[in-house]
């Protein structure tokens, strides 16, 4: 009988719903320094992941869970990068 690879699934903050963790986007904070977008998904420290939708992008900020998931602050410019990287996507 072939193995099944089991794909990881994570949660997204914006929406709370489970995903392929290859369709998400993940932002790290380092146990110093400043939260950033992880394009790699392998960048030691707590990690974040939210969908490639501005919607859940808008709802995360409004309800202030990416700042609660990954337990710091986050500033505009986070925000920011994360709208543009969508817009990207988008093309």
């Amino acid at each position: 009988m072939p193995k099944v690879r089991r794909i990881p699934l994570r949660m997204c903050v914006g929406c709370r719903e489970m995903k392929p963790k290859a369709e998400l986007i993940r932002v790290v904070k380092p146990p110093e320094g400043e939260a950033f977008l992880d394009p790699t998904g392998k960048k030691p420290g707590r990690g974040a992941y939210i969908c490639r939708d501005v919607e859940c992008l808008k709802k995360a900020k409004k309800q202030k869970s990416l700042s609660r998931a990954l337990d710091a602050a986050m500033s505009e410019e986070i925000y920011a990068q994360l709208e543009r990287r969508l817009e990207e996507l988008k093309c």
